[in-house]
């Protein structure tokens, strides 16, 4: 009966937080709606704003719902702006478990005494979260390494957690006037796999080889290397780094590091992972971020990412030039060829409803405009005309956000656009016209050397078997004549022989 007791758990916080002011209003039925909103208050918690209350709630339910919080707070798409501001506060900060544990898990993943893979082995862990903790360790080759180790019995702890969430969200789904459009059941879903992927740690391991390697020789960015042969899915050894807090703003002033240099160096990275790589790190707070004494960037945490495909980057290049360029006529056009608003859609009427949500962005200096809050209001402007917001623009639409408050953080007077134009403009180049026609044609050889010489055979092949669908098409429409005929001439006889009968 332990789902009853977390049931009853969940009620208890949900009174705790006066989150009845949250309910009340949305609900469809009348006597449910009434009845819930004659609760008394709590007066600890009555006078918090709604979105201060709903996140305190989540932090006392505990790591799986803190993170389902943080989760929807990149879905700005779903849930009011204020709303998804206070929730991505949520911090994923818990005890850290036993170093007893620790050993034991990794002995388990790994088949081996910590002793006989590690020359070292520091007990204390460095850093602790929901889902698992980190040690600092040596090789016995001499390099430093930071251990990752799941935390132990967390699967069903997990699993009991999101069944009372699925159950939640069909109840959202069935009582709530916006039930529908907030697609609870989806949301649960896309966090069941987001955490189940968080569970294997191998994913994080390939996803920071593959980072490691679009930034083997970069000036502006480190990411650890993986040892292979130390991982599995409970266990991840990556290279250890140190470095100083992009947070700790005082200590990298007394070692004289460049600010200015480094917030457009978090710009520049951001749209090279993106424009250039297609996937990016997902995950970027300023707590999985260290600056490095030579001036660049360290990357940690690669258990979120994002993909894109060159229609999402091209599409998002059209719409930033276009935004920033206040072509709005431009950014309706690019809708409708996307598909993502219905093909009838007026682009005159699209385009009025963009340039209402946008304009009062630009009513303030051009430096001080946010490329997420534009992202933002893009989405915004999206639902108004039922589209569904891709997921991989979500999470980038929130790194970018991370990125903008790092960066300003860093320089005050960062100017993104000035630092991203000369790379959306440069990116837009090589993809249009003649260069990228000439680089496409390059890319393309290997398989036109393959194709051209059977080209002939294939297109005789591809006419013979055309004549053969016609004559076959011809056959079977005679015999169809001929079936008819056959049918009125039999109607024909069968007359015929009625009339000599009854003559």
């Amino acid at each position: 009966m332990k789902w009853l007791k977390r049931i009853k758990t969940i009620a208890r916080t949900l009174y705790l937080y006066a989150l009845a002011d949250l309910l009340a209003g949305r609900i469809r039925q009348n006597w449910l709606r009434s009845l819930v909103s004659k609760l008394p208050k709590l007066a600890q918690y009555a006078d918090e704003p709604l979105p201060v209350r709903l996140r305190l709630a989540l932090e006392n339910l505990g790591p799986i719902f803190v993170k389902f919080g943080q989760v929807l707070s990149t879905r700005p798409d779903l849930i009011p702006h204020d709303y998804a501001v206070e929730l991505a506060k949520l911090q994923d900060k818990v005890p850290p478990f036993d170093a007893a544990l620790s050993k034991r898990q990794i002995e388990a993943a790994l088949g081996q005494p910590v002793e006989t893979l590690y020359a070292e082995f520091e007990t204390e862990p460095v850093a602790s979260a929901s889902i698992a903790q980190v040690h600092k360790a040596r090789l016995h080759t001499g390099e430093a390494v930071a251990v990752k180790v799941l935390r132990p019995n967390l699967v069903p702890v997990i699993e009991q957690d999101l069944a009372l969430m699925r159950l939640g969200a069909y109840w959202v789904e069935k009582l709530f006037s916006d039930g529908k459009r907030l697609k609870p059941r989806e949301v649960v879903a896309e966090f069941d796999k987001y955490l189940h992927d968080e569970l294997d740690l191998m994913r994080e391991a390939a996803n920071a080889s593959q980072l490691y390697r679009n930034f083997q020789n970069s000036t502006m960015l480190v990411v650890p290397k993986v040892f292979y042969d130390y991982c599995s899915r409970d266990v991840l050894t990556i290279e250890w780094m140190d470095g100083t807090p992009v947070s700790d703003i005082a200590t990298l002033k007394a070692k004289n590091t460049d600010l200015k240099k480094l917030s457009e160096y978090g710009v520049e990275i951001f749209f090279t992972q993106v424009f250039r790589d297609g996937f990016f790190h997902a995950d970027m707070h300023p707590g999985n971020i260290l600056v490095a004494d030579d001036n660049r960037y360290i990357a940690l945490d690669f258990g979120i990412v994002g993909t894109l495909t060159d229609y999402d980057k091209r599409y998002l290049a059209i719409n930033f030039l276009a935004f920033f360029n206040r072509d709005y006529h431009r950014v309706a056009t690019a809708h409708i060829e996307s598909g993502w608003v219905p093909a009838d859609t007026r682009a005159e009427e699209l385009e009025a409803a963009v340039r209402s949500v946008c304009e009062p962005v630009f009513n303030k200096p051009i430096s001080q405009i946010s490329f997420g809050i534009v992202l933002v209001r893009l989405f915004e402007v999206s639902r108004r005309f039922n589209v569904e917001i891709q997921p991989q623009l979500v999470l980038l639409q929130k790194t970018l956000l991370n990125i903008e408050g790092l960066g300003r953080r860093l320089d005050p007077d960062l100017d993104l656009w000035a630092t991203a134009k000369p790379f959306l403009t440069k990116w837009m180049n090589q993809q249009i016209g003649p260069k990228a026609f000439f680089n496409s044609l390059k890319n393309e050889a290997p398989d036109w050397a393959q194709i051209l010489p059977a080209l002939p055979r294939k297109l005789n092949a591809l006419v013979d078997e055309n004549r053969r669908q016609e004559m076959r098409d011809a056959y079977i429409h005679l015999v169809k004549i001929q079936q008819r005929q056959s049918l009125w001439l039999a109607v024909i006889a069968v007359a015929l022989v009625l009339i000599l009968l009854f003559k």
